[in-house]
């Protein structure tokens, strides 16, 4: 449902040179302080922190960062205050973004988005003007080496998804993709770890109801500000609707 972009772009940060490192540590950093803010600091009770700590740990992010990002989160360590702030905008030839941001300086933040999208050959546009083209779903990615562990019970797996409550299940040249309404995602990860299998990525995303399908030059210009708008500091996550 979200599209080629998406797997294409997650292989893309996958790809980045170490040197990016530091940057995607302060990112999910943040998301662990945010989801310890906002569910407590014990990742059994508060599954939203489980999920940060999950990403944080399959970026190799240190053991003493998260308990530090933790702690931020539940007030034991002093800091600025983050807050999450989504911005809509508009790319090349009107392909449709949402940013979110998770921000210690809100004006800092939007000056940097809309420099970056208007700098692309976009704009920014206001609150509800994109993101009504988008569903608030459940997405779980399996790689290719994780879809062929299931071949063998693919049956008995598919099953226990749909009673689990899943959308959909795609297969493509990169693997699965499932789908399901944010009230069932916990479920459907549960099922995907019963059958030891590790997501290549997992977590509540902004699908695109309808994708657009670009000519190559127009699909370069969206991949590149979509790279620039995720090599900002505060943002946390980029999605558009192209296919």
């Amino acid at each position: 449902m979200s599209g080629h972009s998406k797997w294409h772009n997650i292989q893309g940060k996958k790809g980045k040179a170490d040197k990016a490192r530091s940057n995607v540590f302060t990112k999910l950093a943040r998301m662990i302080t945010i989801t310890a803010r906002e569910g407590g600091g014990d990742p059994v009770m508060n599954f939203s922190l489980r999920l940060s700590i999950d990403k944080a740990k399959a970026a190799n992010m240190p053991k003493e960062n998260i308990e530090r990002a933790i702690k931020k989160g539940i007030g034991e360590d002093d800091g600025a205050k983050l807050e999450e702030v989504m911005y809509e905008g508009y790319g090349p030839s009107g392909v449709a973004f949402l940013v979110e941001t998770l921000t210690d300086n809100i004006n800092r933040t939007v000056s940097e988005v809309k420099n970056v999208i208007s700098k692309r050959g976009g704009s920014l546009g206001a609150a509800g003007s994109v993101k009504w083209m988008f569903n608030r779903l459940g997405v779980v990615r399996l790689d290719e080496s994780q879809k062929s562990k299931v071949q063998s019970q693919k049956s008995e797996f598919e099953l226990e998804l749909m009673d689990a409550g899943i959308n959909e299940m795609n297969d493509s040249e990169f693997g699965l993709e499932i789908t399901c309404p944010v009230e069932s995602f916990q479920k459907v990860l549960e099922v995907v770890k019963k059958y030891e299998l590790e997501p290549e990525s997992s977590g509540l995303e902004w699908v695109a109801k309808e994708l657009v399908t670009l000519d190559e030059e127009t699909s370069n210009k969206v991949s590149e500000l979509y790279d620039e708008l995720d090599d900002l500091d505060d943002v946390r996550e980029v999605y558009t609707n192209e296919a």
